[in-house]
């Protein structure tokens, strides 16, 4: 128990060279997906207005975000679905 307190006060710590490349990553990324709470709420609101056609959703508790991994950045959706439209893939044809 007082080895681990030790390793934790003098412990191996990160390089400086290693945090700053990390944060750079980030800072890149971030600079790549930029987008104002504006568009992002315009492309949820254009994302419900899809979905809606063929399910019914949870619009309170749904969450939609950006997020990096790695060198990419993801749209990542959390929709909850209450349930399925089944008539949702009929259109009407005229």
């Amino acid at each position: 128990m007082l080895d681990n307190l030790v390793k934790k006060i003098f412990g191996k710590r990160e390089k400086s060279g290693q945090i700053a490349h990390d944060r750079l990553k980030v800072v890149l990324i971030h600079d790549r997906a930029n987008v104002s709470p504006e568009v992002m709420e315009n492309l949820k609101n254009d994302i419900i207005k899809v979905i809606s056609n063929y399910m019914d959703i949870n619009q309170k508790d749904m969450d939609i975000s950006l997020e990096n991994d790695d060198n990419s950045v993801a749209l990542v959706a959390n929709i909850p679905v209450n349930r399925m439209k089944h008539d949702a893939g009929k259109r009407n044809e005229k």
